[in-house]
């Protein structure tokens, strides 16, 4: 009987940690998800010094998180993806000229956007928007268009392609 008690015991703690770890990997990845619109909203003005301040929060919201919490697949997806992001940030981070920083979103964007469809830990509806003349793709936490890749230019050239449910 203390064996059963025991084995109730380390499952309920087990799940418990793993609800809770997957609480603070769905919050830190969700502040991510901010620091990504940060930096799109700053192209989508043409806001140079604010789109590098962005990528910079990017850049420290990819570092403080917590990859022990995810899944070991989740892990390597998080790998491959935040070394592509990280380096296309910092690109942008130092960026003075608005048209590079646009070409290191780019890559940025495609990888965020992988992340979030695969980790599912969004806490509000997305939209992922597709330029047809930029032939370029981003996300966007509204579903009117904000294009960061011609700001003022065409600041609504775009549709919708998809709309990511939010996590429950």
């Amino acid at each position: 009987m203390k064996r059963i008690i025991l084995i109730i015991a380390v499952l309920t703690a087990t799940i418990l940690n793993s609800n809770a770890q997957s609480v603070v990997a769905k919050r830190e990845f969700n502040n991510t998800l901010k620091a990504y619109f940060d930096t799109k909203n700053a192209l989508a003005k043409d806001d140079v010094a604010l789109a590098s301040t962005g990528a910079k929060s990017l850049l420290t919201n990819i570092e403080a998180f917590p990859v022990k919490t995810l899944t070991a697949a989740q892990q390597t997806l998080w790998k491959a993806q935040t070394a592509e992001i990280t380096k296309s940030a910092t690109a942008m981070v130092g960026e003075k000229a608005l048209k590079e920083q646009r070409k290191s979103f780019w890559a940025l964007s495609t990888a965020m956007l992988k992340l979030t469809k695969e980790f599912n830990m969004n806490n509000t509806e997305l939209y992922v928007q597709y330029c047809p003349m930029a032939k370029k793709s981003w996300l966007n936490e509204v579903a009117a268009v904000q294009n960061p890749f011609y700001g003022s230019m065409m600041y609504d050239c775009g549709e919708v392609t998809e709309t990511l449910a939010k996590n429950k």
